[in-house]
This record gives C-alpha cells, sequence and structure tokens, in this order.
C-alpha cells in the first residue's frame, strides 16, 4: 500500500476543504473519490481530516483486525445523537458498550427472533386487506408505518399500541432533525437551543415519557412475556447486575428507531427495483407460487425462498440503507501502510463499495441472480457490508433480514405494485439513505393480475 505522503485526493477550497463538493451531492462525490482516486483517498473540511477507504482489506482492518483503535465518527456525537440515543449501542464505547451487547445479545439470537414471524405476516396482511385494488400509494410511507407497529410490537408487546400515532408523528420530527444535520445547521444546533432543537427536544421528551411509562409498568406487572423488552429486564450481567432505567431507555430507543427505518428503506428501494425489472418480479412471484401456493409465508418456509432473499440481498447492494459510516482514529496507526493520525476521521461507504465494478460485474444493473453465480463465492468478505462488521455488526441484522423476506413474500403473494411512471425518485443519503419524495405505486390485488 502507499506509503502516507502519495496519499491523493480532490484539491478542495481552501479552509472549507472538499465540504461544499460533498454537501452538494455526497453520493456521486463518494463515487468519483472512489474511481479517481483509488483504495486510499486523502479528503478536509474545515479543520478535520477524513481518510476514504475503497477497498474491502482496508476496511477490514479499521472494522475486525484494529477496531480497539477507532471510535464511532463525529457524525453521532452531535447534540441531537447523544439526546435521542444517550448511551446506547449505536452510540457508546468501550468497556460500557461491551456490557450492553453482551446483556442484550441474548436477545437476538435466530431461534428467538424466529417467534416474531408471525407478528410480521399478521401485520403486513392486515394492512395489504386495507389496500384497495387500482390505489395509488406511497410505499415507503406505508412501509414505515408497517414496520414502525412491527418493531412496537416485538419491542415491547401490545403496549405502545395505544400511542402508535403520537410515536409516527415523533419519528417524523426526529427523521426531519437528521436529515438536516450538517455544515451551518448543525454547528448551530450545537451551539444553542435553536427553533429546529427545541422541536427536537419536546418530541423526545414525549418519547422519553411513553418509553419510561412502558418500563415502570412492565416492571410492576413482569409476567411472562417474550418481547425484547421483557428479556432485556431480565438480562444480568457476570456480576448479577441488572440494566438500569436510563440504560433500558437508551438501549430501546436505539432498537426502535434503527429497528423499523433500515427495514422500511430495504423494503421501499426493493419495490423500486421490483418496478423497473418485470423479469425479476415475474421470477419472485413465480418462486412464492410455487413454494407458498395460497397459504401465508411463514419463518420456516424462508430457507426456500432463496430468490426472494436474493432479490432482498441485491436491493441491498444498490441502495444500502446505511450508505457510509466512518470511524474516528484515537491515536496514530497505518491502515494498509498509509498513517492515519490520531482525531482523523475513517470513512467506509456501502454505496461505492457495492458498486464497485472490481468486485461486482456491471455493478449498476439490479441482478439477484448474481448471488447464486460464482462471483458471489470469491467476494471479499467487505466487499459486501451492508450490517457493518466486526464486533459492531449490526445486533439485528437477523431479525431484519427475516423480517424484510417475509414482508416481501407477504406482499408479493397478494399484490403487484406498479410504479407510477415520470416520478421523481431520488436517494437523500442522511444518516440513512431515503427516498426523498416517496415512491409512488398503484396496487394490483392477485386476482387482477397472472404471475
Amino acid at each position: 500500500m502507499m506509503p502516507a505522503q502519495k496519499v491523493s485526493g480532490p484539491k478542495g477550497k481552501l479552509l472549507f476543504g472538499n465540504y461544499f463538493e460533498f454537501d452538494r451531492d455526497p453520493l456521486n462525490f463518494i463515487l468519483r473519490c472512489s474511481q479517481d482516486y483509488g483504495d486510499i483517498v486523502r479528503l478536509k473540511a474545515f479543520n478535520l481530516e477524513f481518510y476514504l477507504l475503497n477497498h474491502p482489506d482496508l476496511i477490514e482492518e479499521v472494522l475486525v483486525t484494529k477496531n480497539k483503535i477507532f471510535i464511532k465518527d463525529k457524525g453521532l456525537k452531535t447534540r441531537s445523537s447523544r439526546r435521542l440515543f444517550g448511551q446506547g449501542l449505536l452510540t457508546s464505547e468501550g468497556d460500557f458498550w461491551l456490557r450492553q451487547r453482551r446483556l442484550s445479545q441474548p436477545a437476538f439470537h435466530k431461534e428467538r427472533i424466529a417467534g416474531y414471524g408471525a407478528v410480521m405476516v399478521r401485520d403486513t396482511t392486515r394492512m395489504i386487506n386495507q389496500w384497495k385494488n387500482g390505489e395509488v400509494r406511497d410505499i415507503h410511507a406505508d412501509m414505515m408505518r408497517l414496520t414502525l407497529g412491527i418493531v412496537a410490537e416485538t419491542l415491547f408487546g401490545t403496549d405502545a399500541t395505544a400511542n402508535a400515532e403520537v410515536v409516527g408523528n415523533a419519528l417524523e420530527i426526529v427523521s426531519e432533525q437528521f436529515s438536516s444535520q450538517g455544515g451551518i445547521s448543525q454547528l448551530l444546533d450545537n451551539l444553542f437551543p435553536t427553533p429546529n432543537y427545541l422541536k427536537f427536544e419536546k418530541v423526545v421528551q414525549r418519547l422519553d415519557e411513553i418509553i419510561y411509562q412502558i418500563i415502570d409498568q412492565r416492571r410492576a406487572h413482569a409476567g411472562d412475556r417474550d418481547d425484547l423488552l421483557s428479556l432485556l429486564l431480565k438480562a444480568r450481567d457476570d456480576d448479577g447486575s441488572r440494566m438500569s432505567d436510563k440504560q433500558l431507555r437508551d438501549e430501546l430507543m436505539t432498537l426502535f428507531l434503527a429497528g423499523h427505518e433500515t427495514t422500511a428503506l430495504t423494503l421501499s428501494w426493493t419495490w423500486l427495483v421490483l418496478g423497473q425489472h418485470p423479469e425479476v418480479e415475474r421470477k419472485l412471484f413465480e418462486e412464492i407460487e410455487s413454494v407458498l401456493g395460497e397459504r401465508m409465508p411463514a419463518v420456516a418456509d424462508l430457507p426456500r425462498l432463496q430468490y426472494t432473499d436474493m432479490v432482498v440481498k441485491e436491493s441491498m447492494r444498490l441502495y444500502p440503507p446505511a450508505w457510509m459510516i466512518g470511524r474516528e482514529a484515537m491515536e496514530d496507526c497505518e491502515i494498509g501502510g498509509c498513517r492515519i493520525p490520531k482525531g482523523a476521521q475513517v470513512l467506509m461507504s456501502q454505496w461505492s463499495m457495492h458498486r464497485n465494478p472490481g468486485y461486482f460485474s456491471d455493478p449498476i444493473r439490479f441482478h439477484p441472480e448474481r448471488w447464486q453465480m460464482e462471483e458471489s463465492k470469491r467476494l471479499p468478505k467487505y466487499a459486501y457490508f451492508p450490517f457493518g462488521g466486526g464486533p459492531r455488526l449490526c445486533i439485528g441484522n437477523a431479525f431484519a433480514m427475516m423480517e424484510a423476506n417475509l414482508i416481501l413474500a407477504t406482499i408479493a403473494q397478494k399484490c403487484r405494485l406498479e410504479l407510477q411512471p415520470n416520478q421523481k425518485i431520488t436517494p437523500m443519503p442522511s444518516i440513512t439513505l431515503r427516498p426523498k419524495e416517496g415512491i409512488f405505486v398503484t396496487v394490483r390485488k392477485r386476482q387482477e393480475f397472472k404471475v
């Protein structure tokens, strides 16, 4: 690997560095950098130094081999992030993070989460039954509502349903706050109680009230429940200690937000690419009809729904909900022979890696079959990393994949969703990759079309 002095990148402006280029069009800027400057790209913004990594081995070095000398990047240390997530798994570090991860992990064992499959299929079926044949819907909004309801029930049991509308409205404001987290607006929010931040603070207080009330009720009436809150309440560390209410609140808030939006985005982008590729849609329908017939899907069917799984994987390749992750070096170190100074930010982009022609043939093409080809077997581990990797691999990755596959199969069994023509669909990179204008489809119930 090249020595530090030969690492290059776009020149940028005096003082501002590459900030405005990145801010104007982050996705294309990252792609151009990865194509023009090689495996390690040096970037600057104001007084911060960034290194963009574009090779799976380098990403593995940061996330796995040398993970102990890196912490989460500054993007998760804003005033809004600290207020919302506290010391949850997404934001905590060191021994405290390790303890919380150890206490939370049993709740996400595959055998445990398999019990939530029936909830996912039931809630999806209820949603479909409310759709009218021929109506136009924003499928992104529908997927957000659906996964919100599912994560509320699997996290809290039925306790959260009474507050569903309040929580949904609050999460919209939270999403708006993080969509605007960049540059001047982030700086102002960190320094002063701006009107946007005060609005955000008010809804977080309301979410706190709801979550703490649920925790209090559950501690008073523990009972024998299978939801994630009950499992977290029962979890004990090696010394017998349990999570405090504040620790529970932080983990529940993290799981609540991360647990519904990422799956909703995966499904939203999947409906987009399916609408653009009728031949893939047809194969999906054929598999579902062959495996399920008229029977509703269940967790036990997932091993046989192989093409369904490939569709989800390929959608996450082209439109990864987590489009970039970052780390901060806690000490001077080397990555791939390149010197990374203490305090530098290291960026790893799923958006650019998943579209890298060095690892994916015809990378812009939506081609689920690639996941059963020899190419995918030779793929370096961190050429495809939609859930991150290393010790901080997303704790809910198995839950998310199970949910996405079951929802996709349930809807595709009963409906075809036709993309509305001539609509503008813009990927908007914030903390997650969202469709800025929504994704509008026409619902065609199963009796109206043939596979």
